[in-house]
């Protein structure tokens, strides 16, 4: 764990609102200025991420020592076109060596190591978007994360 960094997870599908953009806008501004945050990890596949990277991004404007970087569940190996093209949009992208093999569960595993790398995880969940027959990604992630005695920011 790295007490600069801090992840987001959250829904693949969200409720978006100007309350969740200036909550997330508010948390994000307040680790970089009074918790010395420089790093902030993404995955993908989710609206909640796509809104964090442009919440961050804007913030990256104000703050241009700030990274965002893009932990990878699929292609452990890309090419210098694919790199350049996460490039536009990310400051480093790496994809974890542990979670090679994981298979279906390769999402949560890279959830995991997202948050096992951070001192601040910022997780999107609602019980009303988890699926009636099954544990969702997000709630896995949320309860390994309580279970790390993470700094949890919890957005509903």
């Amino acid at each position: 764990m790295d007490a600069t960094i801090c992840c987001f997870i959250g829904h693949r599908t969200i409720i978006e609102t100007e309350e969740l953009k200036n909550k997330i806008h508010d948390t994000v501004k307040n680790l970089i200025v009074n918790s010395n945050v420089d790093r902030f990890l993404f995955g993908s596949k989710s609206q909640f991420d796509r809104l964090a990277l442009e919440i961050v991004s804007q913030e990256k404007e104000k703050y241009p020592h700030i990274k965002r970087i893009y932990v990878r569940a699929e292609f452990p190996f890309i090419s210098e076109h694919y790199k350049d093209y996460l490039l536009k949009k990310y400051d480093e992208t790496y994809y974890p060596e542990k979670i090679l093999g994981a298979k279906r569960s390769v999402y949560i595993e890279r959830n995991f190591e997202m948050i096992d790398k951070s001192a601040y995880c910022i997780i999107y969940y609602r019980k009303d978007l988890v699926p009636q027959n099954r544990k969702s990604g997000t709630e896995m992630a949320l309860e390994y994360a309580i279970k790390q005695k993470k700094n949890l920011i919890l957005l509903d």
